[in-house]
């Protein structure tokens, strides 16, 4: 029966949000763009869109609450905990939607699908070799709805904005 249980628990984890990205670039400079600030503001918003930091403290147990600005869906609130910070191998993060004033929104009530989970769990890991960094990013919702509401494009937008932002430097 565990078996079973530990199979199932795999299969829905493979039906969650999986995107691998090769960057040509060395992890630590990858690392360092998903946690500083200043980096974070370049790229870490779809096209078009936009973000500002109301809180960003990146450490393990520090907090943000981040507004990414879409001029076609509105703005888009949240908040998250960095649980794990492993330089520059690994970062786990949680995400939760949010109003502007940081109270816990349930999705719908924010103009997302209503089978959004208020809260999801990102987990990003970054893996060196000859000179390039293979980045996996895992996100707790499932792939479907990501590609259904345009957060799965989203990422992908992101991924390519921080790829430009690294061969410019």
């Amino acid at each position: 029966m565990i078996e079973n249980e530990q199979n199932e628990a795999e299969n829905l984890k493979q039906e969650e949000v999986l995107i691998t990205h090769v960057f040509d670039a060395s992890r630590e400079l990858v690392f360092r763009a998903w946690t500083e600030p200043e980096q974070l503001i370049k790229w870490y918003a779809p096209e078009g869109c936009t973000i500002t930091f109301k809180q960003i403290d990146v450490r393990k147990g520090g907090r943000f609450h981040s507004c990414i600005y879409n001029p076609l869906y509105g703005n888009c609130w949240c908040k998250g905990t960095y649980l794990e910070l492993d330089f520059p191998e690994r970062i786990v993060f949680t995400m939760e939607v949010t109003d502007e004033a940081a109270n816990d929104v349930q999705p719908a009530d924010a103009g997302m699908s209503p089978g959004w989970p208020a809260v999801t769990k990102v987990t990003v890991t970054f893996d060196e070799s000859g000179g390039k960094t293979k980045m996996i990013l895992h996100q707790t919702v499932p792939a479907s709805l990501a590609k259904e509401t345009g957060a799965y494009p989203s990422w992908i937008q992101m991924f390519n904005r921080l790829n430009q932002m690294l061969c410019d430097d």
